[in-house]
């Protein structure tokens, strides 16, 4: 069974880890590098998608670490 899927969002000067879903953060960091590292760990563990959004709050990359609907072929 799948987690939560993990947000890194922009929060206030900092980065936050969010589940999907969520209205708090999982975690706060002072940096993006630190908040993906966290989530990547989290998606990880939890076989769910790691989505990563740009200081504009707009998805720029995701990681899936579950059931990926669209394997790669090969």
């Amino acid at each position: 069974m799948s987690g939560k899927n993990q947000h890194v969002v922009p929060h206030g000067d900092d980065w936050a880890v969010k589940g999907a879903g969520n209205s708090k953060a999982t975690s706060v960091h002072p940096n993006q590098a630190d908040a993906i590292d966290r989530a990547r760990e989290i998606a990880r563990n939890q076989e769910s998608e790691l989505l990563i959004h740009g200081s504009n709050g707009r998805i720029r990359e995701r990681d899936s670490y579950g059931n990926d609907p669209y394997p790669p072929k090969g």
